[in-house]
């Protein structure tokens, strides 16, 4: 089981489960979900490397009091937890909404960035996403960032319902393991923990503007893997090939949006190779 820890970073205090000794992998995760989003990759990676896993700010177990949840507050963390636990570097992978703090990281600060993963998300307003935005964004983009405290609103007392549903859409109807379920529910319930978490849509606009900014004075030079699965696809990769060095692409197939409960061993056999420097082929 990983060590939990509390880590101040930049005003606010994170909790961050660490474990296995090695060079150092740094996991993000996304909406609605937790640290705990990784167990299974955290489990199987921990063999060789040191793997540490926060709750981003504002989520989970991390400082509930914490504003500030743009792309590029969440990087300056990612960059501020890495020195804080005595690490010089790192592989660093994001999904969802942990993606656009690990790509500014790795942009802007390409030293301590030994290998960049994304997946299932997209990153601002780049060129590339047309095809998957044609019908408009996913509905609940526009339903978090709405009036503020109106989801929050409508949805006190039916989080349950509320996450299910994208645990479910997640995992292509399979859903996940009832104590991974059960901990995502209780993370995203009361108004509160939901106003925390759709502050991070509610940022959204700022965060794209931030990284239109970084894109124009800089090229994402580290190694970088955009994995995709349903319903991202290859729309990430899409955005990133013009701003990209070294960049692969894989979509896994039969894979919902929550790769890394929905199909770990697939997502395993990418980074895995990838993490150790070796080639990992397109797909």
């Amino acid at each position: 089981m990983p060590e939990l820890r509390r880590v101040s970073v930049n005003g606010a205090e994170l909790n961050v489960a660490v474990a296995g000794t090695g060079p150092a992998v740094l996991l993000l995760h996304g909406f609605p979900h937790t640290w705990e989003v990784w167990t299974d990759v955290m489990a199987d990676l921990s063999d060789q490397y040191r793997v540490i896993a926060p709750d981003l700010r504002g989520f989970g177990a991390s400082d509930r009091a914490a504003p500030g949840q743009d792309a590029a507050t969440l990087a300056d963390d990612a960059a501020a937890l890495l020195t804080a636990l005595g690490e010089s570097s790192a592989a660093v992978v994001g999904i969802d909404a942990g993606a656009a703090p690990a790509f500014l990281l790795a942009l802007r600060r390409p030293g301590p960035v030994r290998r960049l993963v994304v997946m299932e998300s997209l990153l601002g307003r780049l060129p590339g996403a047309e095809k998957f935005l044609a019908e408009g964004p996913p509905w609940w983009f526009g339903f978090h960032s709405a009036a503020p405290e109106l989801a929050e609103s409508v949805l006190a007392g039916n989080e349950a319902a509320y996450i299910d549903w994208f645990l479910r859409a997640g995992t292509l109807g399979d859903g996940v393991r009832p104590a991974i379920r059960d901990a995502f529910v209780r993370a995203y319930t009361g108004r509160q923990a939901l106003s925390r978490a759709f502050s991070y849509y509610r940022a959204l606009p700022e965060s794209a503007r931030q990284i239109e900014r970084a894109v124009a004075g800089a090229r994402l030079s580290v190694p970088t893997l955009a994995v995709g699965a349903r319903p991202v696809g290859t729309a990430l990769e899409d955005q990133l090939r013009p701003v990209t060095d070294h960049l692969t692409g894989h979509v896994i197939e039969d894979c919902g949006h929550i790769i890394p409960l929905h199909r770990p061993g697939a997502l395993l056999a990418l980074l895995r190779p990838f993490l150790a420097g070796e080639e990992v082929e397109a797909a």
